[in-house]
């Protein structure tokens, strides 16, 4: 049966996806990268912001200040995920909670004047905090069952993928 389980009803693959253990290698990734911020940033990214140009250091505490909210906001997705992976609580009211969640400072357009100046370190933790987040987003829209909103390219690839499993398994 195509697309389907006996019953006739279509299967979300999506959330099977977001169960197995993809998961807990980005919620272990992304605990750790905010462990590796809040560090830095209390550390060496003090002393590192103190010989900035004075451009340079108004961009590093705008950004610092993006990546911190950005990766907060990132923390409550996968602290809530995690919970209904564990049973601690629903879908429903992990949806309902994550919909409070609004990412706020998502990736946009870096550069500018004094950009180029930020310590390469900080620049690196903002390049893995936006792959953080495009990666969370993608668990996000296969978790919903909302394929249609994910990226074409992803979205495709995931597509492609979905039809060699079926082929492979004999369902057109």
């Amino acid at each position: 049966m195509a697309d389907g389980n006996e019953n006739g009803a279509a299967i979300a693959i999506g959330p099977r996806i977001v169960a197995a253990g993809g998961f807990d290698t980005l919620y272990r990734e992304g605990m750790s990268l905010i462990e590796d911020v809040a560090s830095y940033l209390d550390g060496e990214g003090r002393g590192d912001s103190r010989i900035l140009s004075r451009e340079a250091s108004f961009i590093y505490a705008t950004e610092s200040m993006r990546l911190t909210t950005r990766l907060m906001q990132l923390a409550s997705w996968l602290l809530l995920q995690r919970a209904v992976n564990e049973g601690e609580i629903t879908k429903e009211n992990a949806h309902a909670e994550k919909e409070k969640v609004k990412f706020s400072a998502t990736p946009s357009e870096r550069g500018g004047p004094g950009y180029d100046q930020l310590p390469p370190a900080l620049r690196d933790f903002i390049d893995k905090g936006d792959r953080l987040f495009d990666r969370v987003m993608q668990f996000d829209v296969l978790e919903r069952g909302r394929m249609s909103e994910m990226d074409p390219g992803t979205a495709n690839g995931i597509a492609d993928q979905l039809a060699r499993l079926k082929a492979a398994f004999g369902r057109s």
